[in-house]
């Protein structure tokens, strides 16, 4: 395996600004992280070399217009299958034979997995919320689950089974009855038993057989065979993400995600090896961001030893590799406080806090997906079996964008009642108003009200 050359940056030397800057910008959803194939491929089908952004421009507004003959051109184009009425989506009956066939361990985890994420998501799910003065009005919030959601399952790399439990699971605990799961046309998407078996474990009975920008126009917008949804959530590559902020409007959606990027915040106290583990847990994405800020000068050397050392012993170790030297970064920070305000300002996906005082630290972060603290709670446990979903904001959109929960599958509505003495109560103060705005008929819907 070849030498791992990592980008290094010293906090308070003239070029770490932009030099984080160019981290930030690449690692955003506006980065064009695409691979040499997908540039290859889009020139192909198009005839021209295009941006992401119109390449998904061209496909959403395709599928709008020409439905699901679009779907299946796509689908052919890029996924080399070719596909029919009764060949987009998955029979039942194929799911319910995967899930027979399936290895029992594996649905023993899905089980267990299942439950952790319900737990977690139901004792956090809103409820009414109620203020009342007796006599003279009554105010609350109402939750309604939504009605119909679309998830994106990845299928490219690799299957995703616990893609499935973070993204079905918190929609089934608000109480969403009609979900659809889209995944590509592969051996690692919809052709996946492990994948179609957790499918029928979870309860989904929509599952298609599509993927890429074109699954995303196709839940937004509706076509034979498939009826369109409120919410779209889930992972994808860049076209994904692109294609899901050009129908937002059309339908809601968790959030536009980039690369996964994990940052480890680490003090003297860290060990390089459970470092740079975690570090390359999340390069094999690939591509995948991971990002050392520490104030600990021999914390950089050692974890860069352990890197190389366990490049060597994983399977993904060349894709890992390539992905470290493009998207990562050994960050020395003069100070801790320093330290702290470089992970607001990359504001990532995951932080993981290897330090002695790991909750005090992080107390201190402000933007973050999620948190992960101490030596022994490594990115895996959220991304795998806890409870919190890893659907999780990225390229430092954590500063105003959450991770999915079950509360983001909830349609929200204020209900007032009011007597008449409550709108007596009132109503000064709503005519003043109204008459400053010049918006007399207000005034006049409580005047009317009041009158003997």
């Amino acid at each position: 395996m070849a030498s791992l050359t990592l980008l290094r940056i010293e906090l308070g030397r003239s070029e770490a600004v932009e030099q984080l800057a160019g981290l930030r910008s690449q690692l955003s959803a506006q980065g064009n992280v695409v691979s040499a194939r997908g540039r290859e491929l889009t020139e192909r089908v198009f005839g021209e070399a295009l941006p992401p952004g119109r390449v998904v421009e061209r496909i959403c507004e395709d599928v709008r217009q020409r439905g699901r003959e679009a779907v299946f051109h796509y689908t052919e184009q890029f996924d080399r299958v070719r596909l029919d009425a009764e060949t987009f989506r998955v029979p039942r009956s194929e799911m319910a034979a995967a899930h027979a066939s399936t290895d029992p361990a594996l649905l023993e985890t899905v089980r267990r997995v299942r439950q952790n994420v319900l737990a977690f998501q139901l004792g956090i799910l809103n409820r009414t919320a109620k203020l009342k003065m007796p006599g003279l009005h009554e105010l609350r919030l109402r939750y309604r689950p939504m009605r119909r959601v679309g998830v994106l399952v990845p299928g490219g790399a690799a299957a995703y089974p616990s893609t499935l439990l973070m993204t079905v699971c918190p929609a089934q605990a608000a109480g969403v009855k009609e979900l659809a799961v889209v995944m590509p046309p592969t051996k690692n998407g919809a052709y996946n038993r492990d994948l179609l078996a957790v499918c029928h474990e979870l309860g989904v009975r929509e599952v298609y057989r599509i993927g890429g920008a074109q699954a995303v126009a196709a839940l937004a917008y509706g076509i034979d065979g498939l009826p369109s949804v409120d919410m779209i959530v889930g992972p994808g590559n860049l076209f994904v993400a692109l294609a899901k902020r050009h129908v937002f409007g059309q339908v809601a959606i968790d959030c536009i995600a980039g690369p996964s990027e994990v940052v480890v915040l680490a003090d003297a106290s860290a060990s390089p090896d459970f470092v740079a583990a975690e570090m390359l847990a999340q390069a094999e994405h690939s591509p995948g961001a991971s990002i050392l800020v520490t104030w600990h000068a021999p914390l950089l050397d050692a974890v860069e030893s352990a890197l190389h050392a366990q490049l060597a012993q994983l399977s993904r170790g060349e894709l890992a590799r390539e992905s470290l030297e493009q998207f990562g970064a050994l960050v020395l920070a003069r100070d801790e406080q320093e330290a702290v305000c470089c992970v607001n300002d990359l504001a990532p996906e995951h932080l993981q806090i290897a330090a002695d005082n790991a909750e005090e630290l992080g107390e201190r972060i402000d933007n973050a997906g999620a948190i992960f603290l101490g030596h022994y709670t490594p990115v895996a446990v959220g991304d795998y079996a806890a409870g919190p979903s890893h659907v999780l904001p990225t390229g430092g959109t954590a500063r105003f964008t959450n991770g999915l929960s079950a509360n983001d599958f909830l349609r929200r509505s204020s209900v007032l009642s009011f007597t008449r003495a409550g709108l007596k109560d009132m109503a000064d103060d709503v005519i003043r108003l109204a008459q400053r705005e010049g918006l007399t008929a207000h005034a006049a819907s409580v005047e009317i009200r009041l009158k003997d």
